[in-house]
């Protein structure tokens, strides 16, 4: 069965001037790849992996072009255009995709980058864009454990910090004094589970809680001196930018774990960095 605004491997069936046709099945008959889109040497009863979507007729149609989102994906897109039923954005294809003004929770201008949510809209069976993140996820209270690694997407900045999408289904919020690096929406990245409050709001952590997030950067930074020959030119007195660029780890744990690997004798801490102990 075809899945609009998904992948779909399908059939080559016929070959064109313009293109090639693709076999849709019983619902969608054949399918036009475009012959700029057709990949060199293909021939009838290649089967090719192409995302399958409406053209700017309204026409299915199908493209090798990956879009930068897909239907049930979060993405970062630019508002490119705004018409008279809502605001078009950039999803990577020749048609842009919109996003109605019934789905926006405030008006978008042009040049805006904002998170968008990917849908097929039921009633008309169109993919749209939503900014109304609440009606697609998750209402159940989440199962998750304190201390789970998930993987979360930043939504939006707020006075407390960053919301952030649990996989794909629950709201969770990373405090500013949480967090660390360079944070924007549309950052993909892992986080851990730090609270599950009554009211079923989740709390996020960049770094695994405790005694395990100093175990877990001990070894990584033992790895990372005997990769480089014994020496990393990062200290306490370096900046947090470029020890998250090398240990993706705040520069309070990050001399946390330093302190103890020096206690053991492990490493030895210099002006301009640290060095394996050869003794």
């Amino acid at each position: 069965m075809i899945r609009i605004g998904q992948y779909n491997t399908l059939e080559v069936v016929k070959l064109v001037d313009f293109g090639v046709f693709l076999d849709g099945g019983e619902d969608f008959g054949n399918i036009l790849l475009p012959k700029a889109c057709v990949p060199a040497g293909t021939e009838l009863g290649d089967k090719l992996e192409v995302f399958v979507y409406f053209d700017s007729e309204d026409d299915i149609i199908a493209t090798t072009k990956q879009p930068y989102a897909v239907v049930g994906d979060f993405a970062l897109l630019r508002v490119v255009g705004i018409c008279g039923v809502g605001a078009f954005v950039d999803w990577g294809l020749e048609k842009d995709l919109l996003v109605p003004f019934s789905e926006q929770r405030r008006r978008l201008e042009v040049g805006q980058d904002i998170m968008v949510r990917v849908y097929t809209d039921k009633a008309s069976g169109r993919i749209v864009g939503s900014t109304k993140f609440n009606r697609f996820l998750d209402k159940t209270p989440a199962k998750y454990k304190v201390g789970e690694e998930v993987q979360v997407q930043i939504a939006e900045i707020t006075d407390l910090g960053y919301k952030a999408v649990i996989e794909d289904k629950h709201w969770g919020l990373l405090f500013k004094t949480e967090s660390f690096g360079k944070l924007f929406p549309g950052k993909k990245l892992k986080a851990y589970i730090k609270e599950i409050r009554p009211d079923g709001k989740i709390n996020l952590s960049l770094q695994k809680a405790g005694k395990a997030k100093v175990d877990d950067l001990a070894d990584k930074i033992l790895t990372t001196l005997e990769r480089k020959g014994g020496f990393v030119p990062l200290s306490d007195k370096s900046s947090p930018d470029a020890i998250f660029k090398e240990f993706r780890t705040s520069k309070a744990t990050f001399k946390k774990t330093i302190g103890a690997l020096y206690k053991k004798g492990i490493i030895i801490i210099e002006r301009d960095g640290i060095r394996l102990n050869d003794n």
